[in-house]
């Protein structure tokens, strides 16, 4: 018997280009929304202006974040924490919820894509006109049509990544070297690194990228459950599917509300067919409830064949309302709580957040040296940091070790607008003191204290800590407090 002949099979099948057609409904009209808020918030804010300085500016050479009246520096990492916490528990929440509601309406990649598909149909026109044209041979109109679409697209991406590099560096210095041919190496690495990843992820990687390279496809099974919205086909009423006429009487022909006019497919930015039920491909963007709306109000049926639901509401029949009502469960509840305690903290920090930052580092050179007279000095390094954009005057004090005083500088400091500066501090304690305190480190406080005019209004009570030097028409506001340890010498 002979053997049979070998055959060669391919593991990897070669993606057909989806043509999703254009879309228009209610949720066509929010997801529109959402790119316009978005684009307007990404592209104007780096413009904005904020007492003479860019509104938001984060400024890695300097190591500050300008946001508005906020200066943020590195110290301040647990905000970001803190933003990046909320965020987490954002999606969570919403998903929880409604499922992919974030990658249907915000996602920078569905955004883009919405952005990069809308000018396409404009330039080539809509699905069966980009059909023909990709399937058509090369010519003079195919030259101009996908010539003009790739500049198109282009353009968008340099100004995207322009945008981009403008949130890092100051955009109007920016746009002046951009014009006059003089950009960095780093800001011109960055702008075309972003504009390429823009280019390819809105142009040509599309729903690759939601499919198969976002993780969040992946893992959001374990954040829905049975009683999540999501974008659901009605098989109790639409099956069996089947074409007719608009006047044809559906319970003669024995068939249900769908007309299987695959309308839903050709809408979907990925490509799938929502009436095979809940797929990871399905991003939630809601143009097949839209498209089929149209379908079924052209032949006369009643809307919501496809329509958010839940997989117990669909199994049960049961009414919006009923469903509504199962949305708010155990798991929704508590990512909510969460989610508004971490907020509420991250706000209420925002607000009661003092206007300067104090490090203190121990002088690695002189740890403790005792100086005329038996004096024990120590030295220390203090950073800085007036986190307002107005000058600003500080008092350094020490708490903790009866005696101990600040020998240099002098009490009083003056900040400029958003200044860091380090300043060597020596503390001197008399030797009777140290003599009682014995040999070690001891535990003490700097006090920093910064002051305001009579005039000005101080944001909060001073709390009970001792009182610092007199200074003439100001008043000090409660103090920052940071530990350190006051070495005597054996």
């Amino acid at each position: 018997m002979s053997s049979p002949e070998p055959q060669t099979i391919s593991l990897y099948a070669a993606e057909a280009k989806i043509y999703p057609r254009a879309v228009h409904g209610w949720f066509a009209v929010w997801r529109w929304a959402l790119v316009w808020a978005t684009q307007l918030l990404f592209y104007g804010l780096p413009w904005l202006q904020w007492n003479g300085r860019q509104a938001v500016l984060f400024d890695l050479e300097a190591r500050r974040f300008l946001i508005f009246d906020l200066i943020l520096y590195p110290q301040d990492f647990i905000y970001l924490t803190a933003l990046l916490v909320v965020s987490a528990f954002g999606l969570f929440f919403f998903t929880a919820v409604a499922g992919r509601l974030w990658c249907g309406y915000a996602c920078p990649q569905t955004v883009y894509t919405e952005i990069f598909l809308w000018i396409e149909r404009h330039i080539e026109g809509d699905r069966a006109a980009r059909i023909r044209l990709d399937r058509a041979g090369w010519n003079a109109e195919k030259l101009l049509r996908k010539g003009g679409k790739h500049a198109a697209w282009l353009a968008v991406s340099l100004w995207t990544g322009f945008t981009f590099v403008g949130y890092f560096e100051p955009v109007r210095a920016l746009g002046a070297d951009a014009a006059a041919f003089a950009l960095g190496g780093w800001a011109l690495f960055w702008i075309l690194f972003y504009s390429l990843a823009t280019y390819g992820n809105a142009g040509y990687l599309r729903e690759q990228v939601c499919k198969y390279m976002c993780p969040y496809a992946r893992f959001q099974s374990a954040m829905i459950d049975r009683d999540t919205l999501i974008i659901s086909y009605d098989a109790a009423r639409g099956d069996p599917r089947g074409a007719r006429s608009k006047k044809a009487d559906l319970s003669t022909l024995g068939l249900g509300a769908c007309v299987d006019c695959h309308q839903c497919v050709h809408v979907c930015p990925t490509g799938i067919d929502i009436r095979k039920g809940l797929q990871y491909e399905c991003i939630g963007c809601a143009a097949c409830i839209d498209v089929c709306n149209d379908v079924m109000d052209k032949f006369g049926y009643e809307r919501g064949l496809i329509r958010y639901a839940t997989q117990n509401g669909m199994k049960h029949r049961w009414t919006a309302a009923r469903q509504w009502r199962r949305v708010l469960r155990p798991r929704v509840l508590v990512y909510g709580a969460i989610l508004g305690l971490v907020s509420g903290g991250l706000v209420w920090s925002l607000a009661v957040r003092m206007p300067f930052k104090v490090d203190v580092v121990r002088d690695r050179a002189t740890l403790a040296r005792e100086v005329e007279d038996g004096v024990i000095e120590n030295l220390y390094r203090l950073q800085l940091m007036n986190a307002a954009e107005s000058t600003q005057r500080f008092v350094l004090d020490v708490q903790g070790i009866e005696g101990l005083r600040v020998a240099s500088p002098s009490a009083e400091l003056t900040l400029g607008p958003a200044e860091a500066r380090w300043i060597t501090v020596a503390l001197r304690l008399p030797p009777a003191r140290a003599r009682a305190l014995g040999a070690g480190a001891h535990p003490m406080h700097f006090a920093i204290r910064r002051v305001v005019t009579a005039a000005e209004p101080s944001g909060s009570p001073a709390p009970a800590v001792p009182a610092v030097p007199a200074v003439p028409a100001v008043r000090p506001e409660r103090a920052l407090l940071e530990k350190s340890t006051f070495v005597v010498p054996r």
